[in-house]
């Protein structure tokens, strides 16, 4: 099976190829430049590279959300015009689930963070329940805490009430070194921080949940496929303010 696996989701531009469980090549970006203007070329220059033709690709996987709206949309835009051209699914992949997979293997409690403005953090709670190396069993992911948007002194708190010392969070995503420093005070659980090979998103590391997504048949098509917020973007929250205020005027 050949997947190109896509995430734009937050800060990094991430593109991989991958055939069954090999990783072909694998393409980050992380530098002063939108996803408008990188994603497009990066997946150009990946299929260029590894000399595939497109026609051979048996999916593309995409980060659904949360993440940035954009960031989304550039995303599911590139996999769905992809998808429709060649007529072959699309792997929804939820981000902090493909985030968590950077992790794979770990005995920690794995909790992806994502600076969502405001002082919340998109996030969730995974266990990897066994260190197996064949990389496309994940029948081992354990979900603790569903995908949502939350303060990051509610989230603190949670984990102070659910957790014991004698637990171990390990944290990773671009909400880190926001928050970082409030986690270090007001955590009572032990807990450690990804190194930055593993920290931010890459499609490669969510490759091999994505074709295990495909074989159980859990692809949708190119019009059916919809990126995920989990809640309404600035624009729409300030115009609802605005409508909010004028009622009160009145």
């Amino acid at each position: 099976m050949r997947l190109l696996s896509i995430d734009s989701s937050g800060l990094t531009a991430s593109v991989a190829v991958t055939e069954d469980d090999r990783l072909i090549a694998e393409y980050n970006v992380n530098y002063k430049k939108t996803h408008s203007q990188t994603l497009l070329p990066m997946i150009d220059e990946i299929l260029r590279m590894t000399e595939l033709d497109p026609e051979t690709l048996d999916a593309v996987a995409v980060s659904k959300g949360p993440g940035s709206f954009t960031g989304l949309r550039i995303g599911s835009a590139a996999a769905k015009g992809l998808a429709q051209a060649l007529n072959i699914p699309i792997i929804e992949i939820p981000t902090l689930l493909g985030l968590a997979c950077n992790a794979f293997g770990s005995d920690e409690i794995i909790c992806p963070i994502m600076d969502a403005r405001r002082s919340q953090v998109y996030t969730a709670l995974y266990r990897c329940m066994s260190k197996t190396e064949d990389l496309l069993n994940f029948r081992e992911w354990e979900e603790l805490k569903e995908q949502c948007a939350i303060g990051i002194g509610e989230l603190t708190a949670e984990l102070n009430g659910r957790f014991s010392e004698t637990d171990r969070i390990l944290f990773l995503g671009d909400g880190v070194p926001v928050f970082r420093e409030y986690l270090d005070t007001n955590l009572r659980v032990s807990h450690s921080y990804a190194p930055s090979h593993m920290n931010r998103q890459r499609a490669a590391a969510f490759a091999p949940l994505a074709i295990k997504y495909y074989r159980e048949g859990k692809t949708v098509s190119c019009f059916d496929h919809a990126p995920e917020y989990l809640r309404l973007s600035q624009a729409e929250r300030e115009k609802n303010e605005g409508i909010r205020q004028k009622g009160a005027a009145y």
